[in-house]
């Protein structure tokens, strides 16, 4: 979390923030926080620092839906996530972090990370999908809540992704096809494994590793699903050290054919780069439908 200097204490962002915190801020500095919201180090007169980012023109519910998310994970008390301190998603809307020091990380401590992933999994969910319906990411994806995984994935990832592809020409329409007819035969990947708490979106750049070396979860697309999802996530882009996946079997022991189903997994993220980005990412999503179907 480093980046150049912007000490405009007067800005919308430093207004609302000192409002929600009681705390005046005596300066904000532009970092790094994600491809669509500015980001900021904001240091307030108490001697706090936190991280704050805002959105010219979120979509509805924008911050509320990450804020809890983020605090549905840490309430499992089994793995690091930064504090919301606050959040609206009004004018400005904007998401307030407690402040994670990387400053000077050393080696991740992947063997520490495994064994928390398992145990945020085991805290659970009250259901495939979110009991709240709110929807994921940029595309909106649904969250109904759903008794089996495989109607959760059939009916809130490969349908609505293969009608968004459709409209807008994202994928070949055999390619379309095939992802339709995979979510009707979904049942026979399912093997009935309860809701695990999901990060959702656990790719390398969703993971900080602060100066001990130990794991913090940000920026997640929480819901309950299949244990598997995320460990696919973690395969998709690397980033993630073996000592990760062998501690985390320690604790939560996997069927033997789980890497099976790794790219099955990997379809719906898949499909949605290749919406939102093309290229390769097309190819690729083929490639993992036509395994399964």
């Amino acid at each position: 979390m480093q980046g150049v200097d912007a000490r405009n204490t007067r800005h919308p962002l430093a207004e609302a923030v000192a409002i929600a915190t009681g705390v005046s801020v005596v300066q904000m500095t532009v970092v790094h926080g994600g491809d669509t919201a500015a980001a900021f180090r904001v240091e307030l007169s108490s001697g706090d620092v936190l991280f704050a980012k805002t959105h010219a023109s979120p979509p509805p519910g924008f911050f509320g839906t990450e804020a809890w998310g983020l605090e549905w994970l840490r309430s499992s008390g089994a793995i690091r996530v930064p504090r919301v301190v606050a959040v609206s998603d009004g004018e400005p809307a904007f998401l307030a972090l407690e402040w994670i020091d990387t400053a000077g990380s050393g080696s991740v401590d992947e063997v520490a990370f495994g064994r928390e992933l398992a145990l945020l999994h085991d805290s659970g969910a009250p259901c495939f999908g979110r009991v709240d319906r709110r929807t994921t990411g940029s595309l909106a994806l649904p969250n109904e809540p759903s008794a089996t995984w495989s109607v959760f994935v059939a009916n809130c990832r490969f349908l609505p992704l293969a009608r968004i592809a459709r409209d807008r020409s994202a994928l070949p329409p055999d390619t379309i096809v095939r992802l339709e007819r995979l979510a009707g035969t979904l049942e026979r990947f399912d093997d009935g494994s309860p809701p695990a708490r999901l990060h959702g979106d656990l790719w390398a750049g969703n993971r900080m590793v602060d100066r001990d070396g130990a794991s913090w979860l940000i920026d997640p697309a929480a819901h309950g699903g299949h244990r598997e999802f995320d460990l696919a996530m973690m395969r998709l882009f690397g980033g993630f050290g073996s000592e990760a996946f062998e501690s985390y079997v320690d604790v939560h022991p996997l069927p033997d054919d789980w890497l099976d189903r790794v790219e099955l997994h990997q379809i719906a993220p898949l499909a949605v780069h290749a919406i939102k980005f093309g290229g390769g990412y097309v190819a690729a999503a083929a490639r993992a439908i036509d395994r399964y179907v």
